[in-house]
């Protein structure tokens, strides 16, 4: 019965769950950072990509 409450009374792995919660928020956070970027990074690469055929096109 003493290993029971002693079990309950220890703090010992407590760090180490609320590390790991931090570091499951900022990965998730990142995901989602990332997933929104995506769109902004598709855009800027369409319009970069038509005025790189539009130079190669009046160059030729």
């Amino acid at each position: 019965m003493t290993t029971f409450i002693r079990f309950l009374h220890d703090e010992q792995g407590q760090d180490l769950i609320e590390y790991t919660l931090l570091l499951a928020f900022v990965c998730l956070a990142s995901a989602a950072l990332f997933i929104s970027a995506g769109g902004s990074v598709s855009g800027i690469w369409s319009a970069t990509n038509s005025q790189l055929a539009v130079a190669n096109t009046s160059a030729s």
